[in-house]
């Protein structure tokens, strides 16, 4: 019994002196990390007054910059995408945020209808990344966007980047576009009801209702420009829709497919050329709409996209699925936004 009661006494100890232990390694790496980011900070401070940053908004800013762990963790544990288009989009898009994208657009559709004849960008577009973006201006995130990119930059992964995005940020603080203690936005550093990382913000946003901010975190006029905007200087064409999905005939050659990979803009577009077609072309290769009738009779060139593999959705994709590419390079996130346009209103071609 005597011995039986040691070893208990001995597990138990062993047990609190290991709890200890870790919790006393735990406090020395993280009380070493904040050292390292303080001087990181310092750093980044002497190099924002090179720049010509005032000094009273360079102490003022990085005040508020935090190391964030939670923020490493998010960029580190971001899921891999194993589930495909057909589970993706009943999620993404659910009846309830159709329904809601149809009701709000129905709310603002003069000012919609305004945006979208001055930049050539279809209302219902502009709706939908509204939506998925930000759930219509509801989630835009409550981190601080000093905090996030100046701890994003310190981890060094994407260090240049996401100095590019501090400077970015400090110029929209300068600029008076929105308050420090309102600078809130994801734990990536994306902003407002658009979602914009900072430099997206000062190559696109739109001050629509002249009150000298370009405000979208709160003003639905700006935020709406400021999408259309976007849409607008990626090339887009308010002609177009953005693509449909197709029907592939038995035996298709899959060579004709858009290629897919981990690539550059650039690289994405060159494979994008080779695989574009008339939609003549694609009809004579034996493609069909979903019902099984012809492809639409116009002069309009196409890329076949394979999200998922052969036996998942295909779709032409128009020129307009290029700029939904280039707001987020993403098969899945681009026929989300194009599925949920459809959806508000259906297309002409």
């Amino acid at each position: 019994m005597e011995l039986i009661v040691t070893k208990k006494v001995m597990k138990n100890l062993s047990a609190i002196l290991c709890s200890a232990f870790i919790c006393t390694t735990s406090t020395s790496v993280l009380a070493n990390t904040q050292a390292k980011f303080d001087e990181y900070v310092a750093n980044l401070k002497q190099e924002a007054a090179q720049k010509g940053y005032d000094n009273t908004l360079i102490e003022q800013a990085f005040a508020t910059a935090k190391f964030k762990k939670k923020v490493i963790s998010a960029d580190k544990s971001q899921p891999e995408v194993k589930e495909t288009l057909e589970g993706y989009l009943p999620k993404r898009v659910p009846q309830w945020k159709i329904d809601r994208a149809r009701k709000l657009y129905a709310q603002n559709k003069e000012l919609l209808e305004q945006v979208a004849a001055e930049f050539g960008v279809q209302a219902r577009f502009i709706v939908a990344l509204w939506g998925l973006e930000s759930n219509f201006g509801k989630i835009q995130g409550g981190h601080g966007v000093i905090s996030s990119v100046v701890t994003l930059a310190f981890d060094g992964r994407r260090e240049t980047m996401y100095k590019n995005q501090l400077w970015a940020a400090l110029d929209i603080l300068k600029e008076g576009h929105i308050t420090l203690d309102k600078f809130k936005g994801s734990w990536a550093g994306a902003m407002g009801q658009t979602q914009f990382m900072p430099t997206s913000f000062n190559a696109y946003a739109v001050d629509y209702d002249n009150d000298g901010r370009k405000d979208i975190w709160t003003t639905q006029a700006d935020a709406f420009a400021s999408i259309a905007n976007y849409l607008k200087q990626a090339g887009w064409n308010d002609d177009l829709t953005w693509g449909r999905q197709v029907k592939l005939p038995e035996g298709f050659d899959k060579n004709y497919i858009l290629k897919r990979g981990t690539r550059t803009r650039k690289q994405w577009l060159e494979y994008w050329a080779d695989s574009e077609r008339s939609l003549a072309d694609w009809q004579a290769l034996g493609l069909r709409k979903m019902d099984g009738t012809d492809l639409p009779n116009v002069d309009v060139t196409a890329a076949l996209v394979m999200p998922d593999d052969m036996g998942g959705r295909m779709y032409l994709a128009y020129d307009n699925y290029k700029a939904l590419m280039h707001w987020n390079r993403s098969y899945y996130f681009a026929t989300s936004v194009g599925y949920l346009s459809d959806r508000i209103g259906y297309p002409a071609i």
